[in-house]
């Protein structure tokens, strides 16, 4: 299977008005984003991976705390995250459902907590990374960080929210304040139907 970049769900400058710039969503996903598909499929030519899923790859060649992942890794890994992120992210505001609002307060205590526990997980990612709200294999959610291109589907946990933090993601619109980035994703950006559409 040859990696595609997909069109992003919404128009470059759709998000522009809740804080994520028109510049900010060409560089990341025409650029970016892109690099990781070219990269990719440059990567998995000729080797045993060709044909494969995405998600087959990256299972496949995850080494845990491995200090530099392959080539074929992290382009993989980095090319399914962000598919993810664009589409945990709306122009639209809506409600957080009240299936995923239980959700989250059962696992919690209160949605506020768990927003707080995303922003620290996000803000103290030291250097580049993720953070995420999972769905582990017992069922319970959990807040997540990683380093680098590494998800959950490393461990076997189903990723309901991503946050991108690698300093391309944020830096055009929020220069060093990752703080400020997180806490607009989460009151501004969030997709929060397709979140629950994960559970």
């Amino acid at each position: 299977m040859a990696f595609e970049l997909p069109d992003l769900p919404y128009s470059h400058d759709a998000l522009a008005s809740k804080g994520m710039s028109k510049e900010t969503l060409e560089y990341h996903h025409d650029i970016h984003h892109k690099a990781y598909v070219d990269n990719g499929n440059k990567a998995i030519a000729g080797t045993e991976w060709e044909g494969k899923t995405v998600e087959e790859i990256i299972k496949g060649t995850y080494q845990p705390g491995a200090v530099a992942q392959s080539g074929i890794f992290n382009n993989a890994s980095q090319f399914w995250n962000h598919n993810q992120f664009w589409t945990m992210m709306t122009p639209d505001t809506k409600a957080m459902p009240s299936e995923l609002e239980s959700a989250i307060t059962e696992n919690f205590g209160t949605v506020d907590k768990f927003k707080d526990e995303f922003s620290a997980a996000a803000a103290g990612q030291f250097g580049s990374g993720w953070a995420w709200l999972v769905k582990a294999a017992d069922g319970s959610l959990k807040v997540t960080k990683t380093e680098n291109g590494v998800n959950p589907l490393c461990f076997n946990e189903t990723a309901l929210l991503g946050l991108d933090v690698w300093e391309h993601s944020y830096y055009i619109d929020f220069r060093n304040k990752r703080p400020a980035y997180v806490s607009n994703f989460l009151d501004n950006l969030v997709n929060w139907e397709e979140v629950a559409s994960r559970l």
